[in-house]
């Protein structure tokens, strides 16, 4: 097998076996094909798509690559959650400790910040001690003992995805169904869960950007691991302006600290409700998902879920005095508001431009190599439909360094639209249910 030659066949819309695309991810995991090759695929992919037979191919190959954990020794069903990621998206923080306060498993193997969008580990790795490299025995104990983990992949936990992953995010190749969902659902079956939640986001700030493109990729995904024998359901959710209030690792963690207090944005709130509620439900907790999000709440109001959450940092090395103290975490130095520039309703949001706005300021990564500083982000004050007043404040950019801060202001700056008229439609914070 020459690379370069699946690489031109892919480019030329043919279609590879499921023996080739094996002997490719095996190979580029071991070191043996460089990234510039991998880059070319990946990026013929994203222009020339996979078939459905390919996408079950390249998923196998890179759950396989590692190794597959087995928590049936483990009383209780294990379940999961995974967003395709976006602005703001903090849930699996809420969620997470809400579940395993309710009784199940949850051995959330997570990712980081991927595009414009944020990532669960860099959120959790702003608390200051906390260690989302475990080993596997590890894993299993903080899951053993509080009934959640949460962690990157380790060097035996799909270890292709893991180069791949960090790969597409600087080379332009996120934007892919096929590849996003091999990315995913290799992660998740990893696990050893029962079954799995998925939030596929849609709109401005989501790697689709409209409802059938989103409900495609959540069909995808649901299919791959119902053949997989696991229980899936996908819900397909807005991302056409940011999530909750805040977006920035360290903004954000205060943010889920606050949901989990009984506060918090109510969008947040109702969102993690609902993908607490059918993880509840698929895992056998509840009979009904209103059961399930009255349960939820109950965990909320009672402070099992904070109670949980607190558990969880400490058994991972984290200060859990932020979950009391949330001044803990780091702060930015500086402060900057976005103002309007005229009076009417917020009539749109490109959400994604905020997301690299993010990014620029230090709170994500152009290159592999890139550090994160945990403490800068953006703070949003409007939503779409709010009535707005000339210089009101839109958006506050919170940062410590000041060299890209003209290039994030400006992309602040252009991402809103103001109109005379409040909007007709509002996009809605559920579109559709769930597709199973």
């Amino acid at each position: 097998m020459r690379t370069v030659d699946l690489i031109r066949r892919k480019r030329d819309s043919g279609e590879l076996t499921r023996e080739e695309i094996g002997e490719l991810i095996a190979a580029y995991t071991a070191g043996d094909i460089p990234d510039y090759q991998m880059s070319a695929w990946l990026m013929a992919v994203v222009l020339r798509g996979m078939t459905r037979p390919e996408i079950a191919a390249l998923t196998e190959s890179m759950l396989h690559s590692g190794q597959v954990l087995d928590f049936s020794g483990l009383a209780g069903r294990k379940v999961d959650k995974h967003s395709t990621g976006g602005v703001g998206d903090k849930t699996s923080l809420v969620i997470a400790p809400i579940v395993a306060a309710g009784g199940l498993k949850v051995p959330m193997i997570s990712g980081r910040g991927l595009g414009h969008t944020g990532g669960t580990l860099d959120k959790l790795e702003s608390i200051p001690g906390f260690n989302v490299n475990l080993s596997l025995a590890d894993f299993r104990r903080v899951l053993q003992t509080c009934g959640c983990s949460l962690i990157g992949q380790t060097a035996q936990i799909a270890p292709a995805d893991k180069k791949m992953y960090a790969l597409r995010d600087v080379t332009g190749t996120v934007e892919s169904p096929a590849l996003i969902c091999a990315s995913i659902m290799s992660k998740k079956l990893a696990e050893g869960i029962d079954a799995l939640v998925l939030d596929v986001k849609t709109g401005s700030g989501a790697f689709m950007k409209n409802v059938e493109d989103a409900a495609h990729l959540a069909e995808l995904m649901v299919e791959t691991g119902k053949s997989m024998g696991k229980s899936v359901v996908a819900l397909l959710t807005d991302m056409s302006q940011p999530l909750g209030r805040s977006a920035g690792n360290a903004m954000e963690v205060v943010e889920a600290i606050e949901v989990l207090g009984g506060a918090g944005p109510a969008d947040l709130r109702e969102l993690c409700l609902e993908l607490s509620a059918w993880m509840f439900f698929l895992g056998e907790r509840v009979k009904t998902v209103d059961e399930g999000k009255k349960l939820s709440a109950d965990l909320i109001a009672s402070g099992q879920a904070r109670e949980k959450f607190r558990e969880i940092v400490g058994l991972q090395g984290g200060d859990a005095g932020v979950v009391d103290d949330p001044r803990r975490l780091a702060r930015a130095r500086q402060t900057l508001d976005v103002t309007s520039p005229a009076a009417g309703y917020m009539a749109a949001i490109q959400c994604e431009q905020l997301g690299v706005a993010c990014a620029v300021l230090g709170g994500g990564r152009e290159k592999k190599e890139d550090s994160i500083d945990p403490a800068v982000g953006l703070e949003f004050h409007k939503r779409i439909g709010d009535p707005v007043e000339r210089g009101e404040p839109l958006c506050t950019l919170h940062y410590n360094a000041g060299a890209r801060l003209v290039e994030a202001r400006r992309l602040v700056e252009t991402a809103y639209r103001i109109e005379p008229e409040k909007p007709k439609a509002i996009p809605p914070l559920i579109h559709r249910a769930a597709i199973s």
